[in-house]
């Protein structure tokens, strides 16, 4: 069935995201009059103007489905995604994925780029990417669920917790307290082996000497 959307309906345009049918429009471009489709983004508010014989041809469709964002959850929270190690092989695969404007595609993006950006910094390129790919895919999901951008972003944040950005878990509080439990001063345990040595101190003339000039001392 061929996708006709009409004025007030929200579609999704490939490196754009979600947009809003403002109006539909004849006009004269390039030499050529024809039908245009006004659109104005949902986030940023860009305005774009599409020919409506070539919306199939740039890839411009309905939305995800309120229904279908548990299939999306599911591309987000898949934990330590493979991706080329190669820099220009890798971006070239995250191009193609945005280009085609498929919402699971685009989700595999922003989840490869995360983990990545988790284990060592994006390049430059990388990050532009990374953010453009995420404020196309919150696009999505906010009229999906119908929620503010703010929401959609938590919802999305939500969902890489779930796999590649899990928070790392805390350290054990026992052992928390063994590292930073003071030393006490204890009295010093005698041996057995120095028992006989200290029986023998005991005993010696030095000793005795000592007791004997402790008793006068009292009888005085």
């Amino acid at each position: 069935m061929k996708f006709k959307p009409k004025k007030g309906d929200t579609v999704i345009y490939p490196q754009h995201g979600a947009c809003v049918v403002i109006n539909m429009k004849r006009m004269k471009a390039f030499g050529k009059t024809q039908d245009y489709l006004i659109l104005k983004t949902v986030i940023n508010e860009m305005t774009l103007s599409i020919p409506v014989d070539q919306i199939s041809t740039v890839g411009v469709r309905p939305p995800v489905s309120s229904s279908e964002l548990q299939d999306l959850v599911s591309v987000l929270a898949k934990a330590d995604p493979r991706v080329p190690a190669n820099w220009s092989r890798r971006f070239k695969n995250h191009q193609e994925k945005l280009k085609s404007g498929d919402v699971y595609q685009v989700a595999e993006v922003v989840r490869n780029l995360a983990a990545r950006d988790r284990d060592s910094a994006l390049s430059a390129a990388e990050k532009t990417m990374y953010d453009r790919a995420r404020v196309n895919l919150i696009s999505e999901i906010q009229p999906a669920l119908r929620v503010t951008t703010e929401e959609a972003e938590l919802y999305l944040d939500k969902a890489l917790e779930k796999g590649v950005l899990k928070p790392a878990k805390p350290v054990a509080k026992a052992v928390a307290k063994k590292v930073a439990k003071p030393a006490v001063d204890a009295k010093p345990k005698v041996t057995a082996s120095a028992k006989p040595a200290a029986k023998a101190a005991a005993k010696s003339p030095a000793v005795k000497v000592a007791k004997v000039a402790k008793a006068v001392a009292k009888k005085k």
